[in-house]
Formats: C-alpha cells, sequence, structure tokens
C-alpha cells in the first residue's frame, strides 16, 4: 500500500504582514488590467480620442490626470505600508483605505453594461474586503 505523499507538507504561517502586502498586488493587478482590457472598448478609444471619459463627462486634462494618478498611488503604497508600517497603524490604514476603495469601486459600475467591467470590480472588491477582514483580525499577542 502506497502512501500518500501529500501528509508530509508541512503547512507555514504566513505572516499578516504578507498577506495584506500579497492580497494588495493581487488587487493592483486587477485593477490595473481592467482598465487596460478598457481599451478594447470602442466608446472609451472614442472618449480617450475626443479627451472625454466615456460615460462619465470628465475631461481628460491634467487636474483629471493627476488626480488618477493619485487614486491609483495610494493602492501601490499600501504594498509598502503593509510590510513596513508598525501593527496599530498598518491595521487601521488597511482597513480604511480598503474600505475606501470598496466604494469608490462599487460607484464606478453604476449603469455599466460590460460584464468585464463588472466581474472586474467585483473581485476586485472582494480582494480589498479580504484585505479589511484580515486587518481587523489581527492577531493579538
Amino acid at each position: 500500500m502506497s502512501r500518500d505523499r501529500t501528509s508530509d507538507l508541512t503547512d507555514t504561517k504566513t505572516d499578516v504582514k504578507v498577506v495584506l502586502c500579497g492580497l494588495w498586488v493581487a488587487t493592483l493587478f486587477v485593477f490595473a488590467y481592467v482598465d487596460i482590457f478598457g481599451f478594447f472598448r470602442k466608446d472609451v478609444i472614442d472618449g480617450v480620442l475626443t479627451g472625454r471619459v466615456s460615460s462619465t463627462g470628465f475631461t481628460i486634462d491634467q487636474m483629471f490626470l493627476l488626480l488618477t494618478t493619485c487614486y491609483v498611488v495610494v493602492p501601490a503604497l499600501m504594498v509598502v505600508v503593509s510590510l513596513v508600517a508598525k501593527a496599530r497603524v498598518n491595521r487601521l490604514a488597511n482597513i480604511v483605505v480598503s474600505l475606501f476603495y470598496v466604494v469608490t469601486a462599487a460607484v464606478t459600475i453604476v449603469g455599466e453594461t460590460w460584464i468585464y467591467y463588472i466581474v472586474g470590480i467585483v473581485i476586485m472588491s472582494m480582494l480589498m474586503l479580504a484585505i479589511a477582514r484580515v486587518a481587523w483580525t489581527w492577531p493579538r499577542n
């Protein structure tokens, strides 16, 4: 009778900081690819060519691009915060920032009809809710 080799595997506990960092990285990948895939849409391309964000009425100008950059930089910085900040600050920052982004992501799907976008935002929101949960249940001494 052959022995199951999987029972010999050791499962190590992953530090909460590494889990949070990994969740932020995954969130950023979904965030980026949903936006990148948008450039395969005629309405998005047409809007960009006319200097507008399709279906929102926003003008693509210096201020819009600055604010968009700031919006994207925060989750990118959360990767670093998750790894280096002290537990109390780390926990609070992860809860507040992830929940803020869940709300702002939810706003973007109002009236959206493209399934890829809705699925991407739902997945991104689930990742951010996981971030909030991991931070909320941060292990105590």
